[in-house]
């Protein structure tokens, strides 16, 4: 197998970098070392092999070497972690590059007592006399045995963490896997308390790491690759039950009519709020708008709404859903969404459970992944090699009543137009990325009815035709956009072509914000509305930067590149051209601030709310949605105060009520370790 990352030996780095870490609080023996133990692991995604990991330890010292590629991204790490003689991390150096290509540099010592360590989200120290455990903040995923070796060494319970909160290790599943030199006996753990969601590791009955396992992800020792979608299923099954005992526990679904009392709506064709009144469902219908009631009935469930707003579910145009990001969309309002590329069956599972209630979700849009092939192509959805196999995939995905195709950065696109032309002849619509050396003019007169991520459409007019956007280079060449003319010719004839011909366009603004405005230590403009009700770790992640940026002058272009970006939409919205919001990073709260951007560029908040929820239901064909009317589907969300004046309001929502059923956001946060925004409305439920 391709090797991504030469294994030094222990000896040939101390010798070499002299930086071999020293605590006073180690006894282990510098003078005489233990021999060197290696174990090799396979990084997989989706079931392709997509990089690797080295372990080598020598008595308490241990040094990894991390690495994968995917999609044209990739993270890589160098780590050396050293143990106490009760197996803490007592010092512990990272080094390498995220995903996206910031700088890693990571360090933590305890020394006396005394811990400290400094990271991208910025340095700390605390007091280590309780023998906690740091989370690190880049780390491989070594880092998670070293966190549950610890619990599961103290006896297994919830063990203090730095720089907060506990770590918990539970097990799920022992199971037995084939490997290319026999069985090996195992057990799946669950380690929570770092992130919204636990995260599975592999232990065999000596405890000794053998991989870690997601629904998508899976880091296997190696020889044991083959178990690799088995394991992927069990995670997914294993998160499956998580989410449906949270929707068994959090689920209202009421025989009764529900009146939703004195409450405000809003009225996305008028721009404006109602006057009070109450609003009545049976089911999933609304089937009256009266005036206010001063008392329950002995009929109906009644919610007091306290003179909040009713606002129609909103859409993110732009997610890729899983179990998670599906009922965090629905307790942020976000009741619609788009998913631009996923596993058919995986989709399918998911929505055929939301539909019975036995996961909380969105009503789910599907648009069909087609990508090229080439060596950066994206490890999701289907993979075409010819023109005919292009268009086998398009006919697939009608039969299976998709609502468009999406085309992807290694698509051939002297295909796009035969592509385009069979999926509007099957019904479908055509969206995607500029396929790698074309431009966005061409796609639009191939047939393209969306363009996705306003810097494909950008690039083109900066990049020149040798320079290949499959890489992270369509991120970083953005620092280009600085010297764009958006006067100029090349960019007025896009701006003309998308107009005359309806193009919309899905912008995301947001992961565009936050890649081209984060930068280490600072708290991402994108989520300092919320994020101090997150867990530590997501505040932490806040802090970090997704791009790496070397110096003044690259900060500045980045920062400039982002203001022409909304310049540019700017432009796009006062010609006329639909600009739809997505966000390609989960939706929830991320699409709030997509709505916020919007207002960046032009509108008014009542606008962009509009935007979000009325023009979006209009412009998938949800006729029965988008708007709160007697005969309309009961699709909304409360909030205490006016989001017509302030946007921000959107983010306290008290009750959400979708396909039926009324959740309270409240009564879910606490399971992610999410601190509530408002309390639960009062309800009175008759006898």
């Amino acid at each position: 197998m391709r090797k991504l990352i030469v294994l030094l030996t222990l000896t040939g780095i101390a010798a070499c970098s002299g930086e071999a870490p020293v605590s006073s609080d180690t006894t282990a023996s510098q003078s005489q070392q233990p021999p060197v133990e290696t174990a090799s692991y396979n990084v997989l995604f989706g079931g392709t092999d997509v990089g690797d990991m080295t372990i080598s330890q020598s008595g308490t010292l241990i040094d990894i070497r991390y690495g994968f590629s995917n999609n044209g991204r990739g993270a890589s790490s160098e780590e050396t972690l050293l143990l106490s003689e009760a197996g803490l991390p007592i010092s512990w150096k990272i080094t390498g590059k995220t995903t996206f290509g910031n700088q890693v540099n990571e360090t933590y010592e305890v020394k006396d007592g005394q811990a400290s360590w400094t990271s991208a989200a910025g340095s700390g120290e605390a007091d280590a006399s309780n023998k906690p455990i740091y989370i690190a903040q880049n780390p491989s995923p070594y880092a998670l045995y070293t966190y549950a070796k610890t619990v599961l060494d103290a006896g297994g319970e919830p063990y203090p963490a730095l720089p907060a909160g506990q770590v918990t290790v539970t097990p799920k599943e022992s199971l037995t896997l084939q490997g290319k030199d026999g069985k090996l006996a195992v057990t799946l753990y669950a380690v929570g308390g770092i992130n919204l969601n636990p995260s599975y590791i592999l232990l065999d009955e000596q405890q000794q790491y053998v991989g870690t396992v997601s629904p998508r992800f899976a880091l296997l020792k190696a020889g044991f690759e083959d178990e690799d979608s088995r394991l992927r299923e069990l995670t997914a099954t294993l998160n499956t039950q998580r989410y449906e005992d949270i929707a068994s526990n959090v689920t209202h679904e009421y025989e009764q009519p529900v009146r939703i009392n004195n409450v405000r709506i809003f009225d996305p064709k008028s721009l404006s709020l109602t006057d009070p009144v109450s609003v009545v469902m049976t089911g999933d219908t609304i089937t009256a708008i009266e005036d206010v009631r001063s008392a329950p009935s002995d009929d109906e469930v009644f919610i007091e709404g306290e003179g909040g707003t009713l606002v129609a579910g909103l859409y993110d145009m732009h997610g890729h859903v899983g179990d998670n990001q599906a009922i965090m969309n629905v307790m942020a309002g976000v009741t619609g969404i788009r998913d631009m590329g996923n596993e058919d069956d995986v989709l399918s599972d998911l929505i055929d459970k939301i539909d019975r209630g036995v996961l909380i979700g969105p009503t789910i849009t599907k648009s069909g992944f087609i990508e090229g092939v080439s060596e950066f192509s994206a490890a999701t959805g289907e993979l075409a090699d010819s023109k005919e196999k292009a268009l086998e995939l398009v006919r697939n995905y009608a039969e299976k009543g998709y609502w468009q195709i999406k085309i992807y950065n290694s698509m051939n696109g002297d295909w796009v137009e035969d592509m385009a032309a069979e999926a509007h002849r099957l019904g479908m619509r055509v969206a995607g990325h500029v396929p790698a050396f074309y431009r966005a003019d061409q796609m639009i007169e191939a047939g393209y009815d969306e363009l996705t991520h306003i810097n494909q459409i950008m690039l083109g007019w900066v990049l020149g035709p040798e320079e290949d956007t499959r890489t992270l280079f369509r991120i970083t060449g953005m620092k280009r956009f600085v010297d764009l003319d958006l006067n100029s010719d090349k960019v007025q004839h896009t701006l003309k072509l998308m107009a005359d011909n309806n193009i919309a366009h899905d912008p995301t603004a947001v992961i565009h914000e936050y890649a081209m405005t984060g930068r280490n230590g600072i708290t991402n403009f994108a989520v300092r509305d919320y994020i101090d009700h997150m867990p530590i770790s997501v505040q932490r992640s806040a802090k970090s930067a997704m791009l790496n940026v070397a110096d003044e002058a690259e900060d500045e272009a980045y920062l400039a590149a982002y203001q022409k970006i909304l310049d540019t939409l700017a432009l796009m919205h006062e010609r006329g051209i639909l600009l739809v919001p997505g966000t390609d990073m989960g939706g929830a709260f991320y699409l709030h601030r997509e709505l916020e951007l919007f207002e960046k560029i032009g509108m008014t908040a009542a606008e962009a709310l509009r935007r979000g929820s009325y023009d979006m239901a209009q412009y998938l064909g949800h006729t029965e949605r988008g708007s709160i009317e007697v005969g309309k589907q009961a699709d909304f969300f409360l909030v205490p105060g006016d989001p017509t004046e302030d946007l921000k309001a959107i983010k306290t929502i008290a009750m959400v009520a979708t396909q039926g059923r009324i959740y309270f956001p409240t009564e879910v946060y606490p399971s992610f370790g999410i601190q509530p925004f408002t309390e639960v409305p009062e309800v009175h439920i008759p006898d």
